[in-house]
């Protein structure tokens, strides 16, 4: 196997090894997926984003995602914003001009701003339970409550995005311990895929502090999809504004929910890190 090029970028902290997969495309089996993804033996990220020619006749490029397990995901809101910057580069001309990409779920339009920002549309939010997915509940709940072996019953809202997220809010998210409660909530029997679990802590109409720990990564220092889940359940309980700043650990996203049926816009910066090349060979695989 040739060495493999990629890019590293990352979007307010959740970084990437992005691949170009439209010529010569490599085999991204989970084994290699995890050694990319590993922080010491590998290049490091949270998840590897596979480029390919798109299908949709209406977008510029389609992408896949594999999260640090080696796992795959059918969408990452930060991710798709740095496939967006990933694609302008190829085209600095045209900032400003609107893009489609095709992603696991479907096509997103995006927008490279002249500031640096990138917004992209993320989708119509899902919130019926077998949908997104999570059994166990037959209709549609404002608030589910779950009770969990060593933990006080919880209450949360529950959301697709194009992967599942449940959103609890809570008093003190930067005081926090969120990995026992969140890998308890992943394993439960009411999620099968397993579950993106983020915690938010209202500041005030227009402000949100979140954390999110990611199926298949851990706690990462953003997450687009979480941010965009945790505003629309928010929203949902008459909490916040339609327009919300989320301040995750890794920086600012601004998400707009203007109505029901209506698409979530996402917006925050991206940042290239470094070009490289990877040896799969001399590693053994």
């Amino acid at each position: 196997m040739a060495r493999l090029r990629f890019s590293k970028m990352h979007g307010i902290g959740n970084d990437f090894v992005m691949i170009d997969q439209r010529t010569n495309p490599t085999d991204l089996t989970p084994e290699r997926c995890r050694l990319l993804a590993d922080r010491r033996l590998g290049v490091g990220c949270d998840q590897i984003i596979g480029i390919y020619a798109a299908k949709h006749s209406n977008a510029v490029v389609a992408y896949r995602i594999w999260n640090a397990d080696g796992s795959q995901a059918g969408q990452c809101g930060n991710g798709a914003r740095c496939v967006a910057a990933w694609v302008q580069r190829e085209a600095p001309g045209k900032v400003g001009q609107v893009m489609h990409l095709e992603s696991p779920k479907g096509v997103h339009r995006a927008q490279c701003m002249a500031d640096g920002q990138v917004q992209i549309s993320m989708g119509v939010p899902e919130f019926t339970p077998r949908n997104i997915p999570m059994v166990g509940f037959a209709d549609m709940q404002d608030s589910y409550a779950l009770a969990l072996p060593g933990f006080p019953e919880i209450h949360f809202g529950a959301v697709s995005m194009g992967n599942p997220h449940a959103v609890v809010e809570v008093d003190d998210v930067a005081g926090m311990q969120i990995e026992p409660l969140a890998r308890a909530v992943q394993t439960d029997i009411h999620f099968p895929d397993s579950v993106n679990v983020g915690f938010a802590q209202v500041i005030s109409r227009d402000e949100v502090q979140l954390r999110v720990y990611e199926r298949g990564a851990g706690e990462t220092l953003a997450c687009g999809s979480g941010a965009c889940a945790a505003a629309v359940v928010l929203m949902e309980h008459g909490r916040v504004a339609r327009s919300v700043t989320v301040r995750l650990p890794g920086g600012d996203l601004q998400i707009e929910w203007p109505q029901h049926g209506q698409s979530v816009l996402m917006t925050g910066p991206t940042a290239f890190v470094f070009e490289g090349e990877f040896d799969f060979e001399g590693q053994g695989l």
